[in-house]
């Protein structure tokens, strides 16, 4: 995400991540491994401050680790995630992570078997492509 937002790197090229609002806003944390390695993780939270609907759920964030992507990681968690908390689902994609918004038209559809609604949003100036479907689990 750092080619579309400014975030700074330390000195050392590693980029430095405000966690505070993590825990205050009471997201839950996934971490994906493979064997003992990490391979990614998930920040899921409220999406009511997107869809007005309590109860809603929102991917807010989702990372693979380059070397685990396009290996069944990323769809394998998200399937995970879903089937864990069943109900309404909101992922919001920035536009021009086209490889992103490819990746979860697709995981969407298939696990919704083509039962989701997608849509643009320009939200503070940028594109973004938001997925909503359930999850019956």
């Amino acid at each position: 995400m750092a080619e579309w937002f400014a975030i700074d790197t330390q000195a050392d090229g590693s980029y430095s991540y405000d966690t505070s609002l993590v825990w205050e806003r009471g997201y839950d944390v996934y971490l994906a491994k493979v064997g003992d390695a990490p391979a990614g993780f998930a920040l899921v939270g409220s999406a009511d401050e997107w869809l007005g609907r309590v109860g809603a759920q929102d991917v807010h964030e989702f990372f693979v680790i380059r070397a685990y992507r396009r290996s069944g990681v990323g769809q394998r968690m998200a399937t995970l995630l879903w089937n864990e908390r069943p109900g309404e689902w909101l992922v919001r994609v920035l536009e021009l992570n086209a490889p992103a918004v490819l990746f979860w038209r697709a995981a969407i559809s298939s696990y919704s078997r083509g039962s989701y609604a997608e849509e643009g949003r320009l939200i503070k100036g940028r594109s973004w492509r938001f997925f909503t479907f359930v999850s019956k689990a």
